[in-house]
C-alpha cells in the first residue's frame, strides 16, 4: 500500500494548471516586454531604473505573473521607448530594411538621432519637393554667398535676397547700429522675424544669410525644415582677405589675433553648417568653377 507520500506526485511533476484567458495575456505580454527589452540591448535593471519599477515586479511581467498596473505599464513603455499601444500589439514580421534602420537609431546617441530624423523629414517628407525651390547659402563671411546668390538668381531669373538687407530696411538701421542698441539677443529675434517674412512671400527664392544664424537654434531649424539649404565653405585665410578685398576692415579693427578668432569661430560653427544639404567648398577656386559646381548641384532645384 503506498505511503501518503507516495499517492502524490511531487510539486515538479504535476501538470501545470491551464492557463484563462488572462493568463494567456500576461503570458503574451511578459514575452513582448522581454523581447522589446532585448532589441534594445537593454538590461532588466536598467529598464527598472529608468521606469521607476522594481525589478521583481519586471521579472514577475516578463514571467507572465506579474498582474502589473496600466500607470507602470505605461512607465515600462517609456523606458523601451515605445507606446503604450505597441506592448499589446503581436510582433509582426518586418522588413528586413525597416529593422536594421531601427537598430542603427537605436545605437546613436540622442543629439545624432535628431539630426537623422531631421534629414528624412527634410528629403522624404510631403514638402521636401518644396523646399528644394528655397535655396539658402550659408557660411562666414567671405565664402562667396553673395557673390553666387546673384549670379544664380540672374541666371535663374529667381529673386535674390541677401537676409541682412532685409533686416536693415525692416529696421531703418545699419547692423552694426541694431547690434549696439539690441545686442546680440535682440539682433538674432530681429532676424528670425524677417526671414520667416521672407520665405512667407517667396514660393521660390535664393537666399543669403549671415554667418551666425546657425547658432540660434530655433532659426535654424526652420531654415534646415523649410529651405535646401548650402554650406559655401572657404579657408579661414580666404574668408579674411575677401572680405578685406571688399573694404571691410571690421575683421582686424583692434584685434591682433584676428586670424586665430576667426579660425575658433568656423571650428565652433563647422558642426552646425554640416547640416546643411550640401557643402560647396570655394577654397583655391575661381567665382567661375564655384558657381558651375554650384549650379549642377542645384540643378534639379530649377527643373
Amino acid at each position: 500500500m503506498p505511503t501518503h507520500a507516495e499517492s502524490r506526485p511531487a510539486a515538479s511533476q504535476r501538470p501545470a494548471p491551464a492557463l484563462t484567458p488572462e493568463g494567456d495575456f500576461l503570458q503574451f505580454l511578459g514575452r513582448r516586454v522581454r523581447e522589446l527589452r532585448n532589441r534594445r540591448g537593454m538590461t532588466r535593471k536598467t529598464v527598472a531604473h529608468e521606469a521607476e519599477v522594481s525589478e521583481r515586479h519586471l521579472a514577475q511581467l516578463e514571467a507572465g505573473d506579474g498582474n502589473i498596473s496600466i500607470v507602470l505599464l505605461r512607465r515600462i513603455a517609456g523606458a523601451l521607448n515605445v507606446s503604450l499601444a505597441e506592448l499589446f500589439t503581436p510582433n509582426a514580421q518586418e522588413p528586413a530594411e525597416k529593422q536594421v534602420i531601427e537598430r542603427f537609431l537605436e545605437r546613436l546617441p540622442a543629439h545624432r538621432r535628431e539630426d537623422v530624423v531631421m534629414h528624412l523629414m527634410r528629403d522624404f517628407g510631403a514638402e521636401g519637393e518644396a523646399r528644394r525651390r528655397r535655396v539658402v547659402l550659408i557660411g562666414l563671411r567671405g565664402a562667396g554667398k553673395s557673390t553666387l546668390g546673384s549670379m544664380l538668381g540672374r541666371e535663374t531669373d529667381i529673386p535674390f535676397i541677401e537676409l541682412d538687407h532685409e533686416i536693415e530696411k525692416d529696421t531703418g538701421m545699419p547692423l552694426a547700429e541694431i547690434f549696439s542698441l539690441y545686442g546680440q539677443a535682440g539682433f538674432r529675434s530681429i532676424e528670425r522675424r524677417t526671414l520667416k517674412r521672407v520665405l512667407s512671400g517667396h514660393d521660390r527664392v535664393i537666399l543669403s544669410v549671415g554667418g551666425g544664424v546657425v547658432s540660434e537654434k530655433e532659426t535654424f531649424d526652420y531654415l534646415l525644415a523649410n529651405c535646401y539649404t548650402v554650406w559655401i565653405k572657404a579657408q579661414p585665410e580666404e574668408h579674411m582677405a575677401r572680405v578685406i578685398a571688399q573694404g571691410d576692415f571690421r575683421p582686424i579693427a583692434g584685434s591682433d589675433r584676428a586670424m586665430e578668432d576667426l579660425r575658433h569661430i568656423l571650428e565652433a560653427r563647422e558642426p552646425l553648417y554640416r547640416k546643411a544639404d550640401m557643402y560647396l567648398d570655394t577654397a583655391g577656386s575661381k567665382v567661375e568653377e564655384s558657381f558651375a559646381k554650384l549650379r549642377k548641384a542645384l540643378q534639379a532645384s530649377f527643373e
